[in-house]
């Protein structure tokens, strides 16, 4: 931790509001991004950052430092938007059927999402794409989007990711596949409809 952030901590903990918000100014914009991604909705995000940063700053004079303010901070927002998820009832989702894709040479092969980067939204350099990719995520059932979230968006390990949830690393790793294979069967509808457009053309 940096000596500068733990002043900051140190002051925050004695009860300076200032030093406290400069630290919220930090972390609040990843925190924000988070939670709008795992709850699908502007207005439940900034209400969960705003809920974060009250408890965070009642429960500041038991922070140990064992961790960085922001994990701890990031921590204590995720739990918040998982309550909120408890309280919603999740919607039912309908599969789809795979389709193909049709490549360079002419060839048409399964469509397949295989090998996702860490920020695969940012990997993505279709802008058309990268917002679709965005709506598909925020759109997949709640047991999934949120460790996709946190694994493949925030770029937390799975041990952490299963420590958040409070589920096993293996249920962790099994919700990660569905999230993909569901995100693969959402997707495909936009290049079937890209081959469709380039046979018309």
């Amino acid at each position: 931790m940096e000596k500068k952030e733990e002043k900051l901590i140190s002051r925050a903990q004695n009860g300076d509001r200032e030093a406290f918000e400069i630290l919220l100014k930090k972390y609040e914009a990843r925190t924000y991004s988070s939670a709008y991604r795992i709850l699908g909705n502007r207005s439940d995000a900034a209400d969960v950052l705003q809920e974060a940063s009250i408890s965070a700053f009642q429960a500041l004079p038991k922070f140990s430092g064992r961790s960085t303010f922001g994990t701890w901070f990031y921590r204590i927002a995720i739990n918040l938007c998982l309550l909120k998820l408890r309280k919603q009832k999740e919607a039912p989702i309908s599969l789809e059927s795979m389709t193909t894709i049709r490549k360079d040479d002419g060839a048409e092969q399964p469509f397949e999402i295989t090998d996702w980067s860490h920020n695969p939204a940012a990997s993505l350099a279709n802008t058309e794409l990268r917002e679709l990719l965005e709506k598909k995520i925020a759109g997949l059932p709640d047991i999934y989007r949120t460790p996709f979230v946190l694994y493949e968006i925030e770029d937390l390990p799975v041990k952490d990711v299963a420590r958040i949830l409070k589920i096993s690393e293996s249920a962790v790793k099994t919700r990660l596949h569905r999230s993909r294979s569901l995100l693969r069967e959402k997707l495909s509808h936009y290049f079937q409809h890209l081959k469709s457009h380039g046979a018309a053309t």
